[in-house]
């Protein structure tokens, strides 16, 4: 049996879903009970668990378990200026962490996989421009910012996952993740504790409207950016393998420019029977910060790669949204910005 906390998130539904097809074992468990009435439509056992009371735990079968994957967190997206508290970014990010890490020890569960963000090597973006960021750059984490709590406590929680693999033989894998794109989450978020339609989202709404999309600023300026279905594919992959751990770079390896997303949307998007219509703006700041990640040590201990180019990763979200078949995630995150 696999135990993914965080499964009524983005990840995790796309996650448990190939583990199902798997031919997996699995149990779903998070502190949201948005994800209740799916899983219980596809079978899939459902714990509502908070990470940070033990006592919690005590709900969930410890017999079998082959792995648990921790997906559980609070990231800045999620949390409106209003609801801001540093502390719990430590209580759900830390002490989570080192409570799934105390149920894994105690119920002879011998591998985690924790993900955290690459947020945590943004002071090397500037530095290593033009050059891919591998995990033996280590880390440099920006100390202000909406990111900053976020980027304190994933460290350490990857940390906790290193010593537990070193003092008690626990397989800890920790992979570092860019932003991961598919259907759910990118719509709306929280920027600096402020409500935004993401950009993504601004240029799919005007390509399905037959409006320009606006590139501003340096339109070859690009991102490191990984679809959820690779991701998750890493994670199979990760299962499987015995004596693997350590941190783990999982994305595409290459940059996405700001041209190839807007062109790439627009063809999938823009109403047949005319051309779609990109207007560049140069003079308008993006914002966008560059980097990309070696993935070498995945491909190489792993056996794993990537397999959607962002032209592939835009046409299947579009079949993704047309079959609706992750909506709740759609209507959770609208709730969680409107309410």
């Amino acid at each position: 049996m696999i135990i993914v906390f965080g499964a009524a998130g983005f990840i995790g539904t796309y996650l448990i879903d190939r583990l199902i097809n798997e031919n997996y074992s699995v149990a779903a468990a998070d502190l949201d009970e948005s994800g209740i009435l799916y899983y219980q439509k596809q079978g899939i056992p459902f714990y509502n668990i908070d990470i940070t009371d033990k006592a919690s735990f005590d709900k969930l079968p410890i017999e079998g378990i082959e792995a648990v994957i921790n997906l559980a967190c609070v990231q800045p997206a999620n949390v409106s200026k209003e609801k801001y508290d540093p502390v719990d970014y430590i209580k759900v990010n830390v002490v989570g962490t080192l409570n799934i890490l105390d149920f894994c020890l105690k119920n002879n569960v011998n591998k985690i996989i924790y993900t955290c963000s690459h947020r945590n090597t943004q002071g090397l973006w500037k530095e290593k421009e033009g050059t891919a960021i591998k995990e033996t750059d280590g880390r440099s984490i920006k100390h202000t910012g909406d990111y900053a709590m976020f980027s304190i406590s994933e460290s350490a929680a990857a940390d906790c996952v290193e010593h537990y693999s070193k003092v008690y033989g626990i397989h800890g894998i920790v992979f570092r993740l860019p932003p991961v794109y598919g259907y759910g989450p990118h719509t709306e978020i929280y920027k600096d504790g402020k409500p935004l339609i993401t950009g993504f989202q601004i240029f799919v709404n005007n390509a399905k409207q037959g409006k320009p999309l606006e590139i501003w600023g340096d339109y070859n300026k690009g991102r490191d950016i990984i679809y959820v279905k690779d991701v998750v594919s890493a994670f199979v992959l990760a299962l499987k393998k015995n004596n693997v751990s350590g941190i783990y770079n999982i994305s595409s390896g290459r940059l996405s420019t700001l041209k190839e997303e807007a062109e790439c949307i627009a063809r999938e998007f823009w109403p047949q029977g005319s051309e779609p219509q990109l207007i560049y703006k140069p003079d308008k700041p993006n914002g966008i910060e560059s980097y990309f990640y070696d993935i070498s040590k995945a491909k190489r201990d792993l056996d794993w790669e990537p397999k959607y180019s962002f032209s592939d990763m835009i046409a299947d979200y579009k079949k993704e949204l047309e079959t609706e078949r992750f909506c709740y995630l759609v209507e959770k995150r609208r709730q969680m910005i409107h309410r």
